[in-house]
């Protein structure tokens, strides 16, 4: 397919994710040219300094010749210069998780350039970050950030796109962690078990499943950024993710551990008080799940612990997928989004979506 049209693309982040989608982006054949200008890493960068493609074919190894990139990586400073005189549309993807980066969102948008992201940190900060984001000004960049929230899942662009058209969101509760959706599926099911809390998080950890150190899993603030994005999206003014509730799954002695090989080592030690709640719901006919709900209506956020009865979704849920639902003025049966929240094809393919968006815009 020939291209008419092309836009400029700077990547920062060549990890799992960022992989993935250099893959995707190199790959895609449409009839806008996406031309990669700049591919940045923590320490070696190539950069196009005459603004042509860096890329030379559909199979160009981008890997090998960042390897052997000589250039250091620009400052961000730097960087947002040299993409402003951009003579084609830009568009920035960050890969990374970096709050350093992401607190140069605001900067970046101020100049021009779009930004595409998966990178919770700047959409889940303070809320006047947010409003600068989201302020509207016709000379701004763009910004899409679907893979913040369920990876690839179309959370995001449907929340907005319902609410562009008059609707309004009254209540959003879901699974959004694939790593807790995962532990609790295992760990209270509908037929009574006698699975251990603690057992359920190693073999968690052993699959991958959770961050190197399972407590960044376990304190529900990944869940609670989450839930801070889609909260603002539909309407309050939520100020960080640690202004509502939000439940540690973290026994409080075990939270200044040094080593995650410790933690799981003693966790096994709490399991009594997890074990009680879930024979309490078993009695009950019930599941415990790891919960984010917003309740637009009453202007509560919270995140925690729920029981859910075995006739629910939430209940029938299998590995670590994410289901969210979502009840509107027009949606009184709430839609529910379920599919994989995590991964990296997933993920990138979400950030790439996002790119397609902006790029047809722009």
């Amino acid at each position: 397919m020939p291209a008419s049209k092309s836009v400029n693309v700077a990547v920062i982040g060549a990890g799992v994710v960022g992989s993935s989608l250099l893959n995707q982006l190199i790959a895609l054949n449409t009839n806008i040219k996406y031309n990669l200008i700049a591919l940045a890493e923590a320490e070696k960068s190539l950069y196009s300094h005459n603004y042509e493609p860096l890329q030379t074919s559909h199979t160009w190894d981008w890997a090998t010749a960042l390897q052997n990139a000589t250039e250091k990586t620009l400052p961000l400073p730097d960087l947002i210069t040299f993409l402003s005189k951009s003579p084609k549309p830009v568009i920035l993807i960050d890969n990374t998780s970096s709050a350093y980066i992401a607190s140069f969102y605001p900067k970046i948008v101020e100049n021009g350039i779009s930004i595409a992201t998966p990178n919770k940190k700047a959409f889940s900060s303070d809320l006047k970050t947010w409003n600068q984001l989201f302020a509207g000004n016709e000379t701004d960049g763009l910004v899409y950030h679907e893979a913040t929230v369920g990876a690839g899942l179309p959370i995001i662009s449907f929340l907005r796109e319902i609410i562009a058209t008059g609707d309004e969101v009254e209540k959003i509760e879901g699974i959004f962690s694939g790593t807790l959706s995962y532990i609790f599926n295992e760990f209270s099911t509908i037929a009574p078990n006698d699975v251990k809390f603690s057992d359920v998080v190693k073999v968690a950890k052993k699959l991958g499943y959770t961050e190197p150190d399972p407590r960044d899993d376990l304190n529900g603030l990944d869940v609670a950024r989450k839930v801070t994005i889609v909260a603002r999206i539909s309407g309050l003014e939520v100020e960080n993710p640690t202004s509502f509730p939000v439940q540690s799954l973290i026994p409080k002695a075990l939270e200044s551990i040094e080593t995650a090989d410790e933690f799981l080592e003693k966790l096994s030690q709490y399991d009594d008080e997890l074990s009680k709640l879930k024979e309490e719901a078993a009695k009950e006919g019930k599941v415990l799940r790891f919960i984010g709900k917003v309740d637009v209506k009453t202007n509560t956020v919270s995140v925690g612990i729920e029981k859910y009865d075995a006739s629910h979704p939430f209940a029938a849920l299998k590995g670590s997928d994410n289901v969210i639902s979502i009840k509107t003025k027009r949606y009184h049966n709430p839609v529910v989004i379920q599919g994989a929240g995590a991964g990296a094809d997933v993920t990138a393919a979400g950030v790439l979506g996002d790119v397609i968006k902006a790029a047809q815009r722009l």
